[in-house]
């Protein structure tokens, strides 16, 4: 994530969503002796996950809190790593309700021991604040057709599974995209409401900078354009600096300029997207904090 020049003292590196493992696995097997590892994730099944690779990395702490609380890590971190959106383990699993193609509890929550369920949003939710909710969080253009179908499902019995609400979507969206199935916008719109996704990304942009070490790389990884078009514009504006008056001479550290730009946006070739078909729509951009 970073190169080792400048980080003497060992360099302290951030998995912002821990997840099980993975990419925290694969920063330790290439950190430094002094080097640590500090994870986030705010679901408890990822907090049970972490604990056999603490028990073999004296390296690695885990945090059960979001990545929007960075700085519970510290300052002057050489690498924050954040692979954005819903976990495979936790669309896999069935009784998270995060997957319309299998029947489960209509819950969604991340951290799963508190806050509102999907299926308390849908079954409450003034008709409008569900407009609202899969207008803005899923660009889903029938918002409003769906929203009016499940407010007048619910008045005859509550929603309780994730295949009853993907029925009741499916039978109110009037034109189904090709390869799609027609809840996928719904579901969206939904899981990101009941976790604050892009609140807590907002809240993690507005800080990250400024607890990068000069050096230090900022990786995101984006599954859809809601999240990549606020990741691009923060890291392009952190890049551009500030805007200024043409033909005013100006020193370069009166530019504001924080991040430089690494590469282009980098999406999953052939063989990872055939073995992983969930990467299809992954962009990861990278961006590292200069002086």
């Amino acid at each position: 994530m970073a190169g080792k020049g400048g980080f003497t003292d060992g360099a302290v590196y951030v998995d912002g969503t821990f997840g099980r493992g993975g990419h925290s696995a694969a920063i330790l097997s290439r950190l430094q002796k002094q080097d640590r590892l500090v994870a986030f994730d705010k679901d408890p099944e990822a907090a049970r996950a972490a604990q056999p690779l603490i028990e073999g990395h004296p390296a690695l702490t885990f945090l059960q809190d979001s990545f929007s609380n960075l700085e519970r890590a510290g300052t002057g971190f050489a690498g924050v790593l954040l692979d954005l959106g819903v976990s495979s383990p936790q669309l896999d699993d069935a009784r998270r309700g995060f997957s319309f193609q299998q029947q489960g509890p209509l819950d969604m929550r991340m951290d799963n021991t508190r806050g509102e369920t999907a299926a308390d949003f849908v079954n409450a939710a003034p008709e409008q604040d569900l407009v609202q909710v899969l207008r803005v969080y899923g660009e889903e253009r029938f918002a409003r057709r769906i929203a009016a179908a499940l407010v007048k499902r619910r008045h005859e019995r509550a929603f309780e599974t994730t295949d009853d609400l993907a029925a009741v979507v499916a039978a109110a969206n009037p034109a189904w995209e090709k390869h799609k199935h027609p809840a996928t916008r719904t579901f969206q719109a939904l899981r990101i409401y009941i976790n604050r996704e892009l609140d807590d990304l907002e809240v993690l942009l507005g800080k990250v900078v400024d607890l990068l070490a000069v050096g230090g790389r900022l990786v995101i990884i984006s599954f859809h354009s809601l999240e990549d078009r606020r990741v691009k514009n923060f890291m392009r504006r952190e890049a551009r600096g500030r805007e200024l008056p043409r033909g005013i001479p100006i020193r370069d550290e009166e530019r504001g300029q924080r991040l430089r730009l690494v590469g282009k946006a980098q999406r999953a070739g052939d063989e990872e997207r055939t073995e992983n078909p969930r990467a299809r729509s992954a962009i990861m951009r990278v961006a590292e904090r200069i002086a």
